[in-house]
C-alpha cells in the first residue's frame, strides 16, 4: 500500500518541529503475524514518519506476548505523562486515559524500553514480513 506523503499536515508540522528542536519521538508497533488492515495502514506511513524525524521499530505480537508486555496502546510524554488509548473490539477509539502517577509512568517507561530493545528496524521488519508472506 503506497501512501503519498503529506508533509504539511498539522501532525507532520508538529512532529518535524519537535524533532528538529531536539525532542525524541519514537514508537514501537506491535504487529500480528498476519497484519491487520489497520497495521498495514500504519506501516504504509512509516517512511513519512521517519522523514519527519520519528524513530520507529516493529515487534511481532508473538514476541510481545512472550515478553509478557502489556497490550495497551500508549504514548509517553516528557516522562511525566502517559496517554493510554482505549479501543473497542472493532478497533475504534473509545477514550484516552491520562496517567500522571509517577510509579505508573515509570512502569510504562520500562515497558517502552523493553519493547524498544526487542523490536527491529522498519526495514528489517518489512523484509521479514515480505519473506513470510511469500511462503
Amino acid at each position: 500500500m503506497a501512501v503519498p506523503p503529506d508533509m504539511e499536515t498539522a501532525w507532520s508540522t508538529t512532529i518535524r518541529q519537535k524533532t528538529s528542536g531536539g525532542a525524541t519521538v519514537g514508537r514501537v508497533r506491535v504487529v500480528d503475524s498476519r497484519p491487520t488492515p489497520g497495521q498495514r495502514y500504519l506501516m504504509a506511513h512509516t517512511e513519512k514518519n521517519i522523514a519527519l524525524g520519528e524513530e520507529i521499530r516493529n515487534l511481532w505480537r508473538a514476541d510481545a506476548e512472550r515478553l509478557r508486555l502489556p497490550t495497551e496502546d500508549l504514548w509517553i510524554f516528557d516522562s511525566r505523562l502517559v496517554a493510554v488509548l482505549n479501543f473497542d473490539e472493532g478497533d475504534n477509539l473509545l477514550d484516552v486515559e491520562l496517567v500522571t502517577e509517577p510509579v505508573e509512568v515509570n512502569r510504562y517507561a520500562q515497558v517502552r524500553d523493553t519493547a524498544w530493545h526487542y523490536a527491529v528496524s522498519c526495514g528489517t521488519f518489512a523484509a521479514a514480513l515480505a519473506a513470510a508472506e511469500q511462503q
